[in-house]
């Protein structure tokens, strides 16, 4: 299993009326946390696309558990659950500063050619950089 953390302090803007971080801006932080996750590993969303490989979501649940508030920081814990072939699963929990868990979620994506928008292989680079943790 691969995993990482990821910080993000909520900003202002994030906020609904309540002070709540409005819940159509969790997956913008789910997107940011796999990103970084891929980024430590040395792999890169930017180095697929110029190789002709997307990664769509096809598939996200979320639960919220308790709301994160203006000025938090957020810890995202993201994980890589199963070695990839096709799909890619994550898993994603956050947490606020004093370690409550305030949202469980989990995405698929697909790995697709660019042109044909057509389901593929894992890269064979992505596959090899991975290959450790499982």
């Amino acid at each position: 299993m691969l995993t990482a953390e990821t910080y993000i302090r909520v900003r202002y803007g994030e906020v609904d009326r309540m002070g709540y971080v409005y819940y159509g801006n969790y997956p913008l932080y789910y997107e940011s946390a796999r990103t970084e996750m891929l980024r430590k590993f040395g792999l890169s969303y930017l180095q697929m696309e110029d190789d002709g490989i997307i990664l769509p979501v096809m598939d996200m649940h979320i639960e919220y558990l308790a709301p994160a508030l203006y000025d938090d920081l957020l810890t995202i814990k993201t994980k890589l659950i199963k070695y990839p072939a096709v799909r890619l699963i994550f898993n994603y929990e956050i947490y606020n500063e004093t370690r409550e868990l305030l949202n469980k979620a989990s995405t698929t994506l697909v790995f697709a050619d660019a042109t044909t928008k057509k389901p593929r292989k894992a890269p064979y680079y992505f596959l090899n950089r991975v290959k450790e943790f499982f």
